[in-house]
């Protein structure tokens, strides 16, 4: 079973999903906001991605951080900024096969997904 994880008005998210139903690929979307976000989770997607991967640096929730809080980043205070802003989370983390795959691009689709 192929899962995606992420928030429904996401661009990238919006991109990914256009992708797998295209190709008629079956999936099951869990959204952060909706269906939640647990600590077991976010160490899964840790050790799967490793922590810095997984948080998202480009976007308005983590520029929103300060200063301090962006200089005293680390694995554990990461984990916490997710549970609280599941926004901050890179999107998508895709669970295909048992392996973990973060954003979305076509091409590394076509792999992932190889028909």
């Amino acid at each position: 079973m192929t899962i995606m994880y992420g928030i429904p008005n996401c661009d990238t998210i919006k991109k990914a999903k256009k992708y797998l139903n295209d190709k008629n690929i079956e999936f099951t979307f869990h959204d952060y906001r909706k269906d939640g976000i647990s600590a077991d989770l976010i160490d899964q997607f840790f050790v799967q991605l490793g922590w810095e991967n997984v948080l998202n640096k480009r976007g308005t929730t983590y520029r929103a951080l300060t200063d301090e809080q962006k200089s005293t980043l680390n694995e554990s205070s990461a984990k916490q900024y997710l549970l609280d802003a599941p926004a901050m989370i890179k999107r998508p983390i895709v669970i295909h096969q048992d392996s973990y795959y973060l954003g979305f691009k076509a091409a590394q689709y076509d792999e992932i997904f190889t028909l």
